[in-house]
């Protein structure tokens, strides 16, 4: 077992056996810049230039633990970078399940595709779909979600986004100007949306096209 994720499921950050298998199989050096490949195992946020990081795997695992993806979801990843939680949420939702990858930089956006699309062919299979887009506004077109997975800080969850949240859908964004928490929103058969919170975390904000 790599060490990095038997680190992570011995501090309680990953429980899930399919979340662990998920893990495993996608392996966080092919998301890397090449001078950084040999940090891998590193439980710490690494560069990818334009100012964005590939997050920490402990807060990816935590945020992936809250959500629970499973075969056939349809997910919007926001903030998709380097593809690693695109593909991460790819091997999760299976052939019949649908990862919309949303990034604002064009460079970005162009890397990440590639490296999931190199590595792992989620694209060719139709599982992966990278676009350019404001992550704050989500992609109507292609709603509802059952997921939605938040990877920058917003000062406060956009409403567009909990729109486009499917009845018993859940979506994780970290919220703050400087210390972050990241909130598990939740919507009920109502249409009622809870939310939670947990504190303590760091992440490079959300930018948008305002």
């Amino acid at each position: 077992m790599n060490k990095l994720i038997d680190k992570l499921i011995q501090e309680g950050y990953l429980e899930t056996p399919r979340i662990i298998e998920a893990f495993e199989k996608i392996q966080r050096k092919d998301f890397l810049i090449n001078f950084a490949k040999n940090r891998e195992d590193e439980n710490e946020p690494i560069s990818i230039g334009f100012g964005q990081t590939i997050s920490q795997p402990s807060t990816i695992a935590f945020m992936f633990e809250l959500l629970q993806p499973k075969d056939g979801d349809r997910v919007l990843d926001i903030g998709s970078g380097s593809g690693y939680t695109t593909a991460l949420f790819s091997q999760l939702v299976g052939e019949e399940g649908k990862v919309f990858g949303i990034e604002i930089i064009e460079e970005l956006k162009e890397f990440g595709e590639e490296n999931v699309r190199k590595n792992y062919n989620f694209v060719g299979r139709g599982v992966a779909n990278f676009r350019i887009a404001d992550g704050s506004l989500g992609l109507e077109s292609e709603a509802p979600f059952d997921i939605i997975h938040v990877a920058a800080a917003a000062l406060e969850a956009p409403q567009e986004l909990l729109d486009q949240l499917a009845v018993g859908g859940k979506m994780v964004v970290p919220v703050g100007e400087y210390c972050h928490e990241i909130y598990l929103y939740t919507k009920d058969e109502d249409g009622k949306i809870s939310k939670e919170k947990y504190p303590g975390f760091s992440f490079v904000p959300l930018i948008n096209k305002n």
